[in-house]
């Protein structure tokens, strides 16, 4: 669906995207994580035609950029993070006019569509200056939708909102996802790209990692069983701690925390040798990696791996 190979773009003399290559599959939800700075607007605008690459290509559904960029307006859909709307005109005149732009069949049942789907219907005939941060993101969402795109950019779709607008947008999202519609979504809410996207890249002028959310916690950490114990568990780790499938191991108050490759063929033995051992075993879970704190060592290697270059 998206196909990009040694995308690079430059502004005097600096280097704000460097030799980004990227597929992202149709249907997906993809998350395009970084820090402030780091290129991903830069590289959305790449992607929807509106500033050309320095060097390298991408292709969009097949069409490429800088050769086919009339073909791949018509079938992107983009929300920018501060989408500028006609603020003196009404909702309903806003949308009617961006259908014209796009040629739209039929403009007024397209605007009627996704005013209702957003809830935006009651208030069509209002203008847009007086929406709220979040009314004024479902009209954006509205607008980057009319022309029924297979291919979604969202720049920071929940910036600002409260949190009943920001599940709403989740929501919608999903919705999206659920009808096929390939999704590129740039945020710093870390939360939010766990809980949408298929795959995530961390992105700092050059690409770092791509994987999918649980893919880049086994990787990195394994999976961390806890063991909640009546006493403290300090007593107990010699009775696991050198087993050969026990990867890493620690004590704290009354829980031992185990990093194993498989748990669910090992957690058996494992209770067993620890109730031998006199444990007294309240509870067992596993330990769930927060993609902020996957991203957070990600990005500190990063900046370590830059200082040493």
């Amino acid at each position: 669906m998206i196909e990009i190979e040694n995308l690079t773009k430059e502004f005097n003399g600096n280097t704000a995207v460097d030799q980004l290559t990227l597929t992202i599959e149709a249907g997906e939800v993809f998350g395009f994580l970084g820090p402030n700075g780091a290129g991903k607007t830069t590289t959305v605008r790449m992607l929807t035609t509106l500033i050309a690459p320095t060097s390298g290509r991408a292709s969009l559904m097949g069409y490429e950029v800088g050769r086919d960029d009339r073909e791949i307006r018509r079938r992107v859909g983009l929300l920018t993070e501060t989408p500028g709307m006609y603020d003196r005109l009404s909702a309903w005149k806003n949308l009617l006019i961006y259908a014209r732009l796009y040629e739209v069949d039929n403009p007024e049942r397209q605007a009627e569509k996704y005013l209702r789907m957003l809830d935006l219907w009651e208030r069509r005939h209002d203008a847009a200056g007086t929406y709220s941060k979040g009314m004024k993101q479902k009209l954006a969402i509205a607008r980057a939708l009319l022309h029924e795109p297979p291919i979604l950019f969202l720049d920071e779709p929940t910036a600002g909102l409260d949190p009943a607008a920001s599940r709403m947008l989740r929501e919608f999202i999903n919705e999206l996802r659920g009808a096929g519609r390939t999704i590129f979504i740039c945020t710093h809410n870390l939360d939010e790209a766990d809980r949408l996207c298929d795959r995530i890249a961390v992105f700092k002028s050059r690409l770092r990692v791509v994987d999918a959310p649980s893919n880049l916690r086994q990787q990195m950490y394994g999976r961390q069983i806890i063991f909640h114990l009546a006493h403290p568990a300090d007593a107990f780790l010699p009775a696991v701690a050198d087993l050969p499938y026990v990867q890493q191991s620690q004590a704290t108050d009354s829980k031992l925390l185990l990093s194993l490759e498989d748990p669910e063929q090992h957690n058996p033995d494992l209770i067993r040798r620890l109730v031998k051992a006199g444990a007294e075993i309240q509870f067992v879970g596993e330990a769930r990696r927060t993609l902020e704190e996957i991203y957070l060592q990600l990005v500190q290697e990063d900046s370590a791996m830059d200082e040493n270059l």
